[in-house]
């Protein structure tokens, strides 16, 4: 009987042993798990932070354009027998900073002394308030094509205000992004109040035109002082009579 109960007691030390023995691994184990989960945690959080940061100075870099370039061609100029005006089609072609050619834009005007309004936003060099990564940079941008004619004046956006404008546009970011930061730009740029508080040097809107006619090339450029220059060319003899595939 003695001999059973000692057995017994044996049995029973053996088995608790046993059941700790599991307990402490299944708690390291839990730990380990926890520990991984955490520094997964850290890693994708990092990444992501890496990630906008990167987004962030590739949107930015954008901002470093000194100035901006447009060509445009009358592409169909017609008298209107009634009115004893012309009715002049234009092709806008617009370059992004990075001279990449953007979607052609056409527009059509009952005249042919057409204006182009421009705007340059210039953030000061030492501006460190709350967006100071826009310190020293300066943004160009072709907004409006038109023709003044009293009640009759005709208006085009070329780059609406509160979007992201196409030359400016960059692939594989976020698209909400970029939003939230040409949201803080037209905030900044279109509100006097707002240039003061932030640092903008300068907000300045030019608004040239031409008379524009078939046969020439024109070139658009906003230059780095913030002038609006509108340069013509005829287009080379080889071309004239053409229809140009591509």
């Amino acid at each position: 009987m003695r001999v059973a109960q000692l057995c017994l007691g044996g049995l029973e030390g053996w088995l608790m042993g046993l059941y700790y023995t599991i307990k402490v691994r299944r708690l390291k184990l839990v730990m380990g798990y926890t520990v991984l989960t955490l520094l997964m945690g850290v890693f994708i959080v990092g990444y992501f932070k890496f990630r906008e940061y990167t987004d962030f100075k590739r949107i930015l870099a954008n901002f470093k354009a000194e100035s901006r370039v447009a060509e445009v061609l009358v592409t169909e100029s017609r008298l209107d027998e009634f009115t004893k005006n012309f009715v002049t089609t234009i092709k806008f072609l617009e370059y992004a900073v990075d001279e990449r050619p953007l979607e052609p834009k056409y527009f059509t005007f009952r005249g042919n002394q057409i204006q182009f309004q421009s705007l340059v936003v210039r953030f000061a060099d030492d501006y460190i308030e709350e967006g100071h990564r826009m310190k020293g940079k300066s943004v160009y941008l072709f907004l409006k094509a038109f023709v003044l004619d009293g009640a009759n004046t005709q208006v085009f956006d070329i780059t609406p205000t509160r979007g992201i404008p196409g030359g400016y546009e960059v692939g594989n970011v976020p698209r909400r992004m970029e939003q939230a930061i040409w949201n803080r730009f037209w905030a900044y740029a279109l509100d006097p109040k707002a240039r003061d508080r932030v640092g903008i040097k300068n907000a300045q809107l030019e608004a040239p035109g031409s008379v524009f006619v078939p046969g020439t090339i024109y070139t658009i450029k906003i230059e780095h002082d913030g002038g609006l220059r509108i340069d013509a060319e005829p287009i080379p003899h080889i071309l004239k009579g053409e229809r140009i595939m591509g």
